[in-house]
């Protein structure tokens, strides 16, 4: 038996609950892992209150991260041997497969074997944070020297990758945060400029940095009443990826000022790349080499035990975190 977290309802982190559960044999195309520790995305959060880009089938489990130990592998999947140490890269269904449990089995194409200087706890942060920025910023935008890119919510998991994987691809990263208080920690995350947009107009702070030009991409979370100040703060045709909805509720459509900017607005998630058997593969080999390098690392925020995964929902809804949070199991 192996214990799994489930929930019945939709709701607050209350309505997650410790199942025990059958340690299945993994069908051919499946990987059973003994998880060591889990990665947990906001997506998750949304996914648990039935709010997420497809409809929950309950009960359900929950979780796209995870990294540990290949305890079993199914009769067609190559490449992986039990006694791997390897980690989950978000490419499935919640409905499917989930990743919040002690041993869980996933799809063979979702495994990965990350590199050896990773501890479980990095290895469990890596994939959905940078796949979804370099699906943008590197796999479409094909940013580089001479581009700057505006990062709101920078200092989330996503946000500290993007600035990252700017710095990587040679492009200039501006990165938004609400105060002051996390500026510091964001420069030293390789942040080039950190705007407070609750302390200074962002508009007039990205068109100095820019010299007047304006930044060629945003990389935007949030959506919400203030994402025309992004499209004002883009160069002519520039491009906002818009890959959350943390603001919730509208996000207005500047229209005059779209007519007058020509911009692009696309809407990105990391399905586009990791759902793709070629582009997963190329973004696989760009993060490990990457990470291989130095250039990419992945900021822990906290750690949190696997009996405490309602506290680390509850922790994740407050959103004053510095990178990912991760559960140790």
């Amino acid at each position: 038996m192996s214990r799994i977290i489930q929930f019945s309802k939709a709701g607050g982190p209350e309505v997650l609950e410790f199942v025990d559960a059958p340690v299945r044999t993994p069908a051919p195309s499946e990987v059973r892992i003994k998880v060591k520790a889990i990665g947990i995305n906001r997506a998750e959060s949304m996914w648990r209150t039935d709010i997420y880009i497809e409809p929950v089938q309950f009960p359900a489990g929950l979780g796209y991260e995870a990294a540990g130990i290949v305890d079993a592998v199914g009769s067609e999947v190559t490449g992986i041997a039990v006694g791997d140490e390897v980690s989950v890269i978000p490419s499935f269904s919640m409905n499917q497969y989930f990743t919040y449990g002690e041993v869980i089995n996933v799809p063979g194409y979702a495994v990965v074997k990350h590199p050896k200087s990773l501890s479980f706890a990095e290895a469990a942060s890596v994939w959905m944070m940078f796949v979804t920025a370099y699906g943008a910023l590197v796999e479409d935008a094909k940013v580089g020297k001479g581009d700057f890119v505006i990062i709101p919510a920078a200092s989330s998991s996503v946000g500290l990758a993007a600035i990252q994987i700017a710095n990587y691809a040679g492009a200039t990263s501006i990165a938004l945060t609400r105060t002051s208080a996390k500026r510091d920690p964001l420069l030293a995350a390789g942040a080039a400029h950190v705007i407070a947009t609750d302390e200074v107009d962002m508009v007039s702070e990205v068109l100095r940095i820019t010299e007047g030009k304006g930044a060629r991409v945003a990389f935007d979370p949030i959506g919400g009443p203030n994402f025309p100040k992004l499209i004002d703060a883009l160069a002519f045709q520039g491009t906002v990826y818009l890959y959350g909805a943390l603001a919730e509720g509208e996000t207005p459509i500047p229209v005059l000022a779209m007519i007058a900017k020509m911009p692009t607005i696309k809407a990105h998630n990391i399905w586009l790349t990791s759902g793709d058997e070629t582009r997963r593969k190329a973004a696989v080999e760009y993060v490990v080499k990457g990470l291989e390098s130095g250039a990419l690392k992945p900021v822990i925020d906290r750690k949190f035990k696997f009996d405490e995964m309602v506290e680390v929902h509850r922790y994740l809804e407050n959103n004053g975190q510095f990178g990912k949070v991760v559960v140790e199991v």
